[in-house]
């Protein structure tokens, strides 16, 4: 099975300033792929560039790959990849309100590298406005209670919002002033999709670092400590000048 869509990032989408959000991108490539990819697998989408905004990009889709661009050079490309393969991305939870408690000390709302971002800016005020705070162990926690904006004929949120959520509780579980980077490839597993209003808690985890890429990984738990989905990143150090 194969397809072709057209694909067009609004600025409310935005992560860095001139550029799609990466996990809101990775989302809207993986959830396709996901839709035809054979049980036991899970999409790994690989970000090129910088994703253009407010342009027709083309998405391509077949039962184990796809791809984002247009007439140049790659925006995204996807495989799909084992199940297993994202290993323990499950991070232990802290509890709802520890959760509330952790985003009084978002780095983000002081000295964010990129404030309008979609998932975490808090100069978006059409965004997730996500607050992921240490709480640990290498750990960040933030809540959220996704708006019915977001959800599916279906009621339930639309898995692309999910990979966007999943997103950013990862980086800023790095110490991003000291070591700004950007997403550079996501893998996700969607076991479950909450309603609008669900009282969630998205987790986020260092796994290690080599070099310019630091590894994390995040985990979204529903109102009653279920985990409803899991990713694991892999973000490449840049100078957010290059961005702005």
């Amino acid at each position: 099975m194969s397809g072709r869509e057209v694909l067009r990032i609004a600025p409310r989408f935005r992560g860095p300033a001139q550029s799609g959000n990466g996990g809101y991108v990775a989302g809207q490539v993986g959830t396709a792929l996901a839709a035809v990819a054979a049980e036991g697998t899970v999409p790994r989408v690989r970000l090129m560039l910088p994703p253009p905004m407010e342009v027709d990009l083309d998405l391509h889709i077949d039962t184990d790959s796809a791809r984002l661009g247009n007439s140049g050079d790659p925006v995204a490309e996807a495989v799909t990849v084992p199940s297993d393969s994202l290993g323990d991305a499950t991070i232990d939870p802290v509890g709802p309100d520890e959760a509330r408690a952790a985003e009084t000390s978002y780095r983000g709302l002081v000295n964010h590298p990129f404030p309008g971002c979609f998932v975490c800016g808090p100069a978006n005020a059409e965004g997730l406005r996500l607050k992921p705070g240490p709480v640990g162990d290498g750990r960040t926690a933030c809540s959220w209670q996704p708006a019915a904006e977001l959800t599916g004929d279906d009621g339930l949120v639309d898995p692309v919002y999910l990979w966007a959520a999943l997103d950013c509780p990862g980086g800023w579980a790095i110490d991003l002033e000291g070591r700004p980077s950007v997403l550079g490839q996501m893998s996700a597993c969607i076991d479950a999709r909450p309603p609008a209003g669900e009282a969630c808690v998205v987790m986020g985890r260092v796994l290690g670092e080599e070099g310019r890429k630091t590894y994390t990984a995040s985990t979204l738990y529903d109102a009653d400590g279920r985990v409803l989905a899991r990713a694991r990143h892999t973000w490449v150090l840049v100078d957010p000048a290059l961005f702005n």
